[in-house]
């Protein structure tokens, strides 16, 4: 077997690029918002994240939380609050947050109450998560 067809090893950048983008992905799917269209947004953060974390090597663990609230800014803008907070059961639907903003293990946050409500990529496991 010629050695020069052997699989190249993927880089730690896009192993990290790839979890996040997967990640984002299963919980729009969770939600049901798993459009071409919303997932073309997932498509443009991964790219943008890329140039970012190629400047900034030491970031790659943050890149997954970074796309969650990427494409949790673009859905705002064009279809609504993403993930709605499937937690408190009264008053205004409200939106997660992702935290850290910044660091490794982000997690969607209900802001009211301070509770972590699922891992980033773990959506489907805690309910309801669609936008309004």
């Amino acid at each position: 077997m010629d050695s020069s067809h052997a699989p190249h090893p993927v880089s730690p950048l896009e192993q990290a690029l790839h979890a996040a983008r997967a990640l984002v992905l299963a919980d729009l799917v969770a939600g049901e918002v798993a459009e071409a269209e919303i997932v073309s947004l997932v498509e443009e953060s991964v790219a943008q994240r890329r140039w970012w974390a190629e400047q900034w090597p030491e970031g790659l663990h943050y890149v997954a939380g970074l796309v969650a609230q990427d494409v949790q800014d673009a859905l705002l803008e064009r279809y609504g609050r993403w993930p709605l907070c499937p937690v408190c059961g009264s008053g205004d639907p409200h939106a997660l947050d992702v935290e850290p903003e910044l660091g490794p293990d982000p997690h969607w946050v209900c802001g009211k109450i301070g509770v972590k409500v699922a891992a980033v990529g773990s959506l489907g496991t805690c309910g309801e998560t669609t936008t309004s």
